[in-house]
């Protein structure tokens, strides 16, 4: 990767993230996906005594098809009760396909079973914490919450299944739904700096727009 591609999505990875500071709180609320280290990751913080519980929730996406034998959500709980988490500390949502649903059907989840929590850990994909902030801001406002993500850098993050150019595609258009869906009331307004706009700009203009929603 040139050094410019590089600077632009380092540019770009920084915005997605919010840099919360945990603290123990009612539960964890883990958005799966295609990346089991947020799984990991989760089971770490649980073991940690931050939250008495974890909630996984995800179906089959876009990027999991075909990947696991069984939903993301139970590929997750898998991989946390490998790690030591009871099976019993474990609520699973295996439906939902998008970070909207994940939101509703894990609320709708936590409603039925009676548990309530004044706030949750939201876990995520480092470059997708700041639309899982802006989503459940829209879609549970009530709902007071801190996000975090796997402490992985933008070098480090690629690995044998995941390439560079792949995580720029996806976390390019994330940002694009960042800037979007708010019009579209799928999350609220977060403010995009000029630097970061003009890096998503540039990281389109060369290339890197695979995972861009096409109007």
């Amino acid at each position: 990767m040139s050094s410019t591609a590089h600077a632009l999505a380092q540019k770009v990875w920084d915005y997605h993230q919010l840099n919360h500071t945990l603290v123990p709180s009612d539960g964890l609320f883990v958005l799966c996906s295609n990346d089991l280290r947020v799984a990991e990751y989760a089971a770490e913080l649980y073991l940690q005594g931050y939250a008495p519980w974890i909630a996984f929730s995800g179906g089959v996406g876009a990027l999991t098809e075909g990947l696991f034998d069984c939903s993301e959500a139970e590929a997750f709980a898998a991989v946390a009760q490998d790690m030591g988490v009871p099976k019993e500390a474990i609520y699973i949502e295996p439906a939902s396909t998008n970070t909207g649903e994940n939101i509703r059907f894990t609320r709708t989840l936590l409603e039925d079973k009676g548990i309530s929590a004044e706030r949750l850990i939201l876990v995520q994909k480092p470059f997708m914490e700041r639309r899982a902030y802006a989503t459940c801001q829209r879609l549970w406002p009530e709902q007071a919450v801190i996000v975090t993500s796997p402490r992985i850098s933008l070098d480090d993050y690629p690995n044998e299944s995941l390439t560079y150019a792949e995580v720029i595609n996806v976390m390019v258009g994330d940002l694009q739904r960042v800037m979007d869906y708010p019009q579209k009331g799928f999350s609220v307004k977060q403010d995009v700096p000029i630097d970061v706009l003009s890096a998503y700009e540039k990281l389109v203009g060369l290339g890197f727009d695979g995972h861009l929603i096409q109007s």
